[in-house]
């Protein structure tokens, strides 16, 4: 294989581009075409992703639930906490906007307090009745709508918590959509097109501040902000990408031609995302801005040594040829790495990774050759550059930071070591403080108005994240005996006493409040019946769902009358605090329901969210390993020395543990977000490190294997570019900190840190172990010398005179 990258094969593959620029150009653009017609097969996720693979038990679990009582996630909830809500203006326009929600058709059932029924029994029938609660044809008196505010907060306890706080007076509606449309475009609409613009106009006749929240809602305002922020990124990407460009060129002309390139790159981004039929999801929306952020530094390896061959000979055929048969084989290499970074997640069994490492690493390489081919060939349509436009060659600024890297490497090796070593120890332990997160709403835009109302919620009704407790009582009809109802209600009072928790509902619930309506809606009565009154009581209950149209025990136990669910709401805890409380459910549930004649499940989308975190991690820590073993084959490709290997990744790991123990430090979590880094940073940060070794390795044979000047030289002529590209990638991935999203954030500060203490490392640590550890290398015979020495020549004079 070393034959096929040989200087032969490059100068050919040289050639052959030169030769057919209009032939490749067409190429290139057909291409591009193609691509552009499936922009239109784009799409936004409609739905939230599942981080666990579909035949994980935890996801096989939350599936049974959903075939016994359907899709969880179809509710929204508006809430009020204004004493002003139970006024005649106040309500008369409430019950319009409720009415007009009502009649659309996306809307499936809105329990809402104009419309609430309450149970009444019926002595001649021996039933119960729902009756409403409001008569609309009063609600113009204030005096009647102050009863039944009253009557609500103090009568109906089978209410509270499901729609109204006792204690604060904060009312919520229910509005359940139709399942159907809940990952569909029609859910977008109705929220966009009516619920908002109706909430809105609410809220200016009346002054009062309406609470809306709910997964169909958030989801799409979340969304929304995904959408948004593409386009800012690739903005901000741009602009920043190309100052720092133009900072380093001071030629237009150079700056242009690398954003055309990279515009291109992401042109072909959003195109494979189309033809792929992969939803844009908040991973896949920052593959555009890394096209750009990853392109800048081929294009500063290509024009910078056009525009070296320009100014030593000044023959522009011969110079784009060298650009091609000099810098082709060892940009491939570095770019082959940081695709091999991105290609791990595709190993792991989360299908919104594998997405996001298909697309990433296919890009990244697609770019590599987009700039190989259209650098050189637009430059053989210009003529020469000025010597302006080569002043940056011979600054001598510079000069100053090179003699300081190279005194430092010579005379202060020991301080370097104990730095390194001092700060992985530090790391190690700041590692050990690192905490994991399986929060389901921490990255989200926290100075959005809908994270806001998400608080609210939280704080006023003891969470927004259902966790669904599912009972198979493994016989027919088996959850109405009295003995399943009291188990139930003892696993009920203990999930109330857990702060994390909200007061739970469930069938319980419902048998309680039948008893309270036979007794003529006493609340004081809002309890299970006794044995003797269970008899009279659930015969009423069975006259009521025999005559009623709706049957009110669906909600809450399967048809066939063995399952049932409790329903509870957690709060935004970390993951460790939800092992404590699965613990505590546990040790109940155990206790209470006999394994050999109950079956008790825990499931919902907080619990699913949270096990997936916990797997996706396990997962993403193994993706980084097979990302340090694939660079490692790569080394070894190129070098074919152990020790060699070993000296090229000690440099790049540091780099992992020192983010890694600033996590622990800082208070960062360990999260789906934050894990993504390490294989990311590694992959790119090790282009710095093929950079300098294939030089070093040039400058062994060139000074006769001795290894001292050989490192100075690498050093000197191989230090500024490193420093010019991991700027350029430092500065581009900070562009993600101005995201609203938490992980985002994250994963742009932590990656561009990451790139910077590799940037030190590669520069300082790497060159000092080759001068300690290479007598012993530098003799081996295991060096491959064609593709090592194919490198060092690409680099040979690649940025030489920036040190001058």
């Amino acid at each position: 294989m070393a034959k096929w990258f040989s200087i032969g094969f490059w100068e050919v593959v040289a050639r052959i581009i030169l030769r057919n620029r209009i032939f490749i150009l067409s190429i290139v653009l057909l291409f591009t075409v193609f691509l552009a017609i499936h922009w239109k097969h784009m799409r936004f996720s409609h739905t939230e992703a599942n981080l666990l693979p579909d035949n994980h038990e935890v996801n096989q679990e939350y599936n049974a639930f959903l075939d016994k009582f359907g899709d969880e996630g179809n509710l929204i909830i508006i809430g009020v906490k204004d004493a002003a809500f139970f006024t005649p203006k106040a309500f008369a326009t409430w019950t319009k906007m409720v009415a007009k929600l009502k009649n659309a058709k996306e809307v499936e059932l809105i329990i809402s307090v104009e419309s609430l029924q309450k149970l009444s029994k019926n002595s001649a029938e021996e039933t119960f009745e729902l009756v409403p609660l409001v008569d609309t044809k009063r609600i113009n008196d204030a005096a009647y709508l102050k009863l039944v505010k009253n009557e609500l907060l103090e009568k109906l306890p089978f209410y509270e918590s499901l729609l109204f706080n006792k204690k604060t007076g904060t009312i919520r509606s229910a509005i359940y959509l139709d399942k159907s449309i809940l990952n569909s475009k029609a859910r977008k609409e109705f929220i966009e097109n009516l619920l908002i613009p109706e909430i809105a106009t609410f809220e200016k006749n009346t002054g009062i501040d309406l609470r809306v929240s709910g997964m169909p809602y958030i989801r799409t305002l979340n969304s929304q902000n995904i959408i948004d922020e593409i386009g800012l990124f690739v903005a901000a990407a741009l602009l920043i990408t190309s100052l720092i460009f133009f900072l380093f060129f001071r030629s237009f002309r150079a700056t242009f031609i690398s954003m055309f390139v990279v515009i291109i790159g992401v042109m072909w981004t959003l195109g494979t995302l189309g033809l792929f039929g992969y939803d844009i999801t908040v991973l896949t929306a920052i593959i555009p801005p890394l096209i750009i952020v990853i392109g800048i530094p081929n294009c500063i390896f290509l024009i910078n040594k056009y525009q070296q061959e320009v100014k030593n000979h000044g023959n522009q055929a011969k110079s784009l040829q060298r650009v091609i048969s000099k810098v082709g084989n060892a940009t491939l290499m570095t770019n082959l790495t940081t695709a091999a970074g991105f290609a791990t997640f595709i190993i792991t069994d989360s299908q919104l990774l594998k997405e996001f490492g298909i697309i990433a690493s296919i890009n990244i390489v697609l770019l590599f050759f987009l700039c190989l081919l259209i650098i050189p060939i637009i430059y053989s349509f210009m003529p020469l550059p000025k010597e302006k436009h080569l002043e940056h060659l011979n600054k001598a600024n510079t000069q100053k930071f090179v003699n300081w890297l190279v005194n430092t490497v010579k005379e202060r090796k020991i301080s370097i070591y104990i730095t390194s070593v001092v700060l992985m120890a530090l790391s190690i332990i700041g590692i050990y403080l690192i905490k994991v997160s399986g929060s389901l709403i921490e990255d989200m835009p926290k100075k959005t108005e809908f994270f806001q109302d998400i608080l609210f919620f939280e704080n006023e009704f003891d969470g927004v994240m259902p966790l669904e407790i599912m009972i198979d009582t493994k016989r027919k009809k088996g959850v109405m005996k009295l003995s399943t109802l009291k188990r139930m209600d003892e696993l009920q009072e203990t999930i109330s006493d857990i702060p994390e928790l909200s007061k739970a509902t469930s069938v319980v619930n419902l048998v309680k409040y039948t008893k309270q309506a036979y007794y003529n809606g006493n609340p004081e009565y809002y309890e299970l019946p006794t044995a003797q009154e269970q008899g009279f009581i659930l015969s009423y209950a069975k006259n009521t769902v025999k005559n009623s149209k709706e049957n009110l025990l669906k909600s809450y136990v399967d048809s066939t009358g063995q399952y049932a669910r409790i329903t509870t709401f957690m709060r935004d805890i970390g993951t460790d605090k939800m092992e404590k409380v699965e613990e505590r459910l546990w040790e109940k549930i155990n206790k209470v329901f006999p394994p050999d004649q109950y079956k008790v499940t825990l499931t919902g989308k907080a619990l699913v969210f949270q096990k997936g975190t916990s797997y996706l991690i396990e997962n993403l820590v193994t993706s980084l390993l097979f990302a340090i073993f694939l660079i490692s084959l790569i080394m070894a490709y190129l070098f074919r020395s152990f020790k060699m290997i070993i000296i090229s990744l000690i440099p790049n790991l540091l780099p992992l543990l020192i983010t890694a123990g600033l996590m622990g430090y800082l208070g960062v979590p360990l999260k789906p977000s934050t894990i993504l880094v390490f294989s990311i940073a590694f992959g790119i940060s090790v282009d710095d490190t093929i950079h300098f070794l294939a030089k070093y390795r040039q400058e062994l044979k060139a000074n006769n294997w001795r290894i001292r000047k050989s490192v100075i030289n690498a050093l000197r002529e191989t230090g500024i570019s490193m420093f010019y590209t991991s700027i350029v990638l430092f500065f581009g991935f900070s562009v993600f900190m101005i995201s609203s999203f938490g992980g985002t954030v994250a994963l742009g500060g932590l990656v561009s840190a990451t790139l910077l203490f590799a940037m030190v490392s590669n520069l300082l640590l790497l060159p000092a172990l080759l001068l300690s550890l290479e007598k012993t290398i530098a003799n081996e015979q295991e060096f491959i010398e064609p593709t090592i020495d194919i490198l060092a020549e690409d680099d040979e004079t690649e940025l030489e005179e920036t040190a001058k």
